[in-house]
């Protein structure tokens, strides 16, 4: 693949965890790529597995989600129900020919700004492999 390729991935975090750990991430100035819009929702459980396919077929090139780690969800069992829904996805990514890399959920906390980096980084490199999307 180019090395001009830039993808765009669109990055769901739950309000209590993740949206903190990414705010963290830029206040502590620590650098990642530029490469994604965050979208703040207030529970990873809160993302149908309708909205990351609709994200990957309008021309979203991956879909990172980031939840609270398991037994610190705000609203108890909402993160549960997101890993849970990471298998639908998964088949569902297999259903409209779409690589099993362009979808991640990742459990990140408000104090975890560098693995907020950190995953955001990986989560580029590995787009960045498998190429823009067919629906663009």
């Amino acid at each position: 693949m180019e090395d001009s390729f830039s993808p765009l991935i669109l990055t769901y975090c739950c309000y209590w965890c993740s949206y903190t750990g990414a705010d963290l991430a830029g206040t502590s100035r620590i650098q990642y790529p530029p490469n994604i819009r965050i979208i703040r929702v207030q529970c990873s459980g809160m993302v149908h597995p309708n909205l990351v396919i609709d994200a990957l077929t309008n021309g979203a090139d991956g879909v990172l989600m980031c939840g609270c780690h398991e037994g610190d969800c705000h609203y108890r069992e909402g993160n549960l129900r997101a890993k849970a829904r990471a298998d639908a996805i998964t088949m569902m990514l297999e259903d409209f020919n779409l690589e099993p890399e362009r979808y991640r959920l990742e459990w990140v906390s408000a104090s975890e700004g560098p693995r907020f980096a950190q995953v955001v980084t990986e989560m580029v490199e590995q787009v960045k492999k498998v190429g823009p999307s067919p629906y663009k």
